[in-house]
């Protein structure tokens, strides 16, 4: 057993299963490059048996994708092992990660099979995964309310059938660190080759120990993380992959293990996620949380300015946070702003550059100083640019307290001006209304938000929209310090990526007729 940890990335996978999580291909790939730029040492870019959007989702990661081993989900049967290999087939380095239940509810209430049936399917699952791919990976499902004796038998199964990687769930949630520590240390001994595989782990939140299950684990022998950038998923979530990379790099003294992480990735894959999927942490999470750096309280202050390892027990800096701000402002330089970004971790192309700093320039002219959070979300729009439909010209809003709000709104699309006027509930819903009368649409509003970036009665407003329409659902994400104005630009953001989507499967769907 080695002292180097694995770390198994799930946000394509078991993190965009959560409410509010989806991620179209496009983005998923843009999400899959930033995660090995950190360096994970897997991606699971899906569950392809799942739809023909998430196959097509993970043969693009693994074709595009080089560094990180791409794994693919299958239940333990042969028609979705032989569809997840379809999906990792072309990867660098593949991975068929297969799967079934081992607890006594999951076998009789949902899998309705006896254990010796299970068994079987474990054992004739993995053998046929290996028969197509060399690294195979096996997860009993709900591992920790399973009977112990019964998974050594399984897991036994599985390694004498080829599975390179044996991992153990804690499903829902359920165990203690105690426990789950207990349980690796048990199957380590108990089970013939475990000395052989990787063992993994792989914790739910549910009971807000997934993190201290998981270091228990790895204390215990585990040595492959598998969790989620920021802890989306299921339900509670799975454990955050950050939380457990920055106990492993501040506590080598306790765990005595190495990681491959670039950490100084961190801050910027949890932010990247953050805009894709329209949803923020909260202020207080650990390590990426807003407040992570934050000391507000006088004598915390005090301590931090005589030496910030009274308060810090880990630097910004090591996530990729710089705290050495330069003061930017209108008359800011090319140079100064090139430095932000260099310091930020963005490798931007050069036309990238001078749009961003274009907009950094008229969000000078508005704001005395840009922080760096401005300048981060800047760079995040810029990055994550929305099919350019329909593009905001120009519009004017009319409200008061006991009158009907009016909006009027210019939109522009391929060259051509269209105007309408609507009413609505408040300003925001008539700005909204008017637009869907330009784009002759009427999709659902599912939510909408709006944040101050910074302080002060000057900040930047981050609007973010999720719109439905039918299945798709599309997250539109805007700043300006009108916040009226990042509204109607996070709207039609989310609206072009919903005609974009519509669009390409009309294509697709032409295309299917011709050849049939």
């Amino acid at each position: 057993m080695g002292d180097r940890v694995y770390f198994f990335d799930t946000t394509l996978r078991d993190g965009e299963q959560s409410p509010g999580f989806s991620m179209n291909a496009e983005e998923k790939l843009e999400m899959a490059r930033q995660l090995a730029r950190l360096r994970v040492d897997v991606i699971e870019a899906g569950f392809p048996i799942s739809s023909p959007g998430d196959l097509e989702a993970v043969q693009l990661v693994a074709r595009e994708v080089r560094g990180p081993v791409i794994a693919a989900l299958a239940r333990a049967n042969q028609k979705d092992i032989e569809v997840a290999w379809e999906g990792v087939k072309y990867a660098e380095r593949p991975r068929i990660h297969t799967f079934i239940a081992t607890s006594p509810i999951h076998m009789e209430k949902k899998l309705r099979m006896r254990p010796d049936q299970v068994l079987e399917a474990a054992r004739e699952a993995v053998r046929f995964a290996r028969n197509l791919c060399d690294d195979v990976e096996f997860s009993a499902e709900d591992a920790t309310r399973s009977e112990v004796d019964f998974l050594c038998r399984v897991f036994e199964a599985a390694i004498k059938a080829g599975a390179t990687v044996i991992n153990v769930p804690d499903t829902v949630g359920y165990a203690t660190p105690e426990e789950f520590g207990e349980l690796i240390r048990t199957l380590i001994e108990r089970v013939p080759g475990m000395d052989r595989v990787i063992v993994s782990v792989h914790c739910h939140n549910d009971l807000g120990l997934a993190t201290a299950n998981t270091l228990s684990g790895l204390r215990a022998g585990a040595r492959q993380v598998e969790g989620t950038i920021n802890g989306i998923g299921e339900r509670a979530g799975n454990v955050a992959l950050e939380e457990v990379a920055m106990a492993l790099y501040t506590r080598r003294d306790v765990y005595g293990l190495s990681i491959n992480l670039d950490t100084t990735q961190i801050y910027r894959t949890s932010r990247l996620l953050c805009a894709i999927t329209g949803i923020d942490v909260q202020p207080n999470k650990a390590v990426v949380g807003e407040n992570a750096f934050a000391h507000e309280a006088g004598i915390h202050q005090h301590g931090v300015l005589q030496d910030r390892r009274t308060y810090e027990i880990m630097t910004p800096e090591s996530i990729g946070l710089p705290t050495n701000k330069l003061v930017m402002g209108k008359h800011s330089g090319r140079h100064a702003f090139r430095k932000v970004l260099d310091d930020l971790g963005y490798s931007l192309s050069e036309e990238e550059i001078n749009r961003t700093f274009a907009r950094f320039k008229e969000l000078a002219d508005r704001k005395k100083r840009v922080e760096i959070e401005d300048i981060v979300t800047l760079v995040e729009e810029e990055l994550h640019v929305a099919p350019r439909v329909y593009q905001l010209e120009y519009f004017h809003v009319t409200t008061e307290t006991r009158g009907t709000p009016l909006a009027t709104v210019v939109l522009t699309r391929g060259g051509q001006e269209f105007k309408e006027t609507a009413s609505g509930d408040g300003p925001v819903d008539a700005l909204f209304a008017a637009m869907n009368k330009i784009a002759g649409e009427q999709p659902q509003l599912v939510d909408y938000t709006v944040r101050a970036v910074t302080g002060g009665s000057d900040a930047l407003g981050e609007a973010v929209v999720k719109l439905r329409d039918g299945n798709e659902l599309a997250i539109g994400r805007a700043s300006s310090t009108d916040v009226l104005e990042a509204s109607a630009k996070a709207y039609i953001h989310a609206l072009n990526k919903l005609l974009e989507r519509r669009k390409a499967w009309m294509v697709a769907a032409s295309s299917w007729n011709k050849e049939g």
